[in-house]
Formats: C-alpha cells, sequence, structure tokens
C-alpha cells in the first residue's frame, strides 16, 4: 500500500480558533480526519503530523526516504524562512505538494515567497481545507502515473525482448 507522509507545520495545532478570518473555522483534527477518509477511499496509508518545530518538522523529511512515496507538506511560516526544511525535501527526492490554507500571494509581501515551491511538484493555496484533499488526489494520480509509466516504458520493453 502507497505511503504519503502529511506534515502540518508551527501554528496549525490552532486552526478553528487562529484568525479564523485568515484560515476559517476548521480544526486541524478536522482536516486531519478528511484526510484520512479520502486516502482509505484512495486505498493510501496517511501518516498525519504536526509540530512546531523546524528541526522536527527535518528530520521527519529525512526519515521519509524509507517507507514513504511522496509527502504534502504545509510549511506554514517556515515556508518563508525554511531553507533546512527546502533542503531536506530536496535531499529525500519525493514527489511533494505544498499546502497553504490561505493564498500566501494576496497576503502580506514576506509571504510571497516560498523556499518549498521550488522542490515541490506542486503548490495549492487559497483554498482552505480542501486544499490538502486536492493535494492527496493529485499526488495519488502522480503517483498511479509513475508506475504505469515505469510498466509500460519503451526501455522495459526492450529489456524483456532482449533477454528473450
Amino acid at each position: 500500500m502507497r505511503r504519503i507522509l502529511v506534515l502540518h507545520g508551527p501554528n496549525l495545532n490552532l486552526l478553528g480558533t487562529r484568525e479564523q478570518s485568515v484560515y476559517g473555522s476548521q480544526s486541524l483534527d478536522s482536516i486531519d480526519s478528511a484526510l484520512i477518509k479520502l486516502a482509505q477511499d484512495l486505498g493510501v496509508e496517511v501518516d498525519v503530523r504536526q509540530s512546531n518545530s523546524e528541526g522536527e518538522l527535518v528530520n521527519w523529511i529525512q526519515e521519509s526516504g524509507t517507507g514513504y512515496q511522496g509527502i504534502i507538506i504545509n510549511p506554514a511560516a517556515y515556508t518563508h524562512t525554511s531553507i533546512a526544511i527546502r533542503d531536506a525535501l530536496a535531499a529525500v527526492g519525493l514527489p511533494t505538494v505544498e499546502v497553504h490554507l490561505s493564498n500566501i500571494h494576496q497576503r502580506e509581501p514576506f509571504r510571497h515567497h516560498s523556499h518549498v515551491a521550488g522542490v515541490a511538484l506542486g503548490q495549492i493555496s487559497g483554498l482552505g481545507p480542501t486544499g490538502y484533499l486536492l493535494a492527496l488526489r493529485g499526488l495519488h494520480d502522480h503517483l498511479s502515473a509513475q508506475k504505469k509509466f515505469k510498466k509500460s516504458s519503451p526501455g522495459s520493453r526492450r529489456q524483456k525482448s532482449a533477454s528473450r
């Protein structure tokens, strides 16, 4: 079964009570429950974690190199400051989707730049909790397409016929 690591960055544990005009009223537990349900429907396993610590997020990313096929991450404020998270994602090389509840490009200028975007498969921003579900669907579809491509690539057919 495919395994996807879902990481929530700092202050996301306060969702539902924190700046509801920006982040909405849905709690992190509610978002996680929806992700777990969708994962079950898609036949994948999600491992969902939240930390306010940059180092802990980096450790989890590094550990994901074995046993996981992709990452969904909302680095929150670390999006704009953490080269360490960016470098960890680049080092493990797993397909990664970056998620933000708010549209970071409509907010303060310091939030417009993402260090993660350059190493991510894609970025979903501004769609609220739905962004996480779209990220899971998109990552699932990407991984499924990769698997099909590997099975039907011309190189793999040539190897089979050459070994006959």
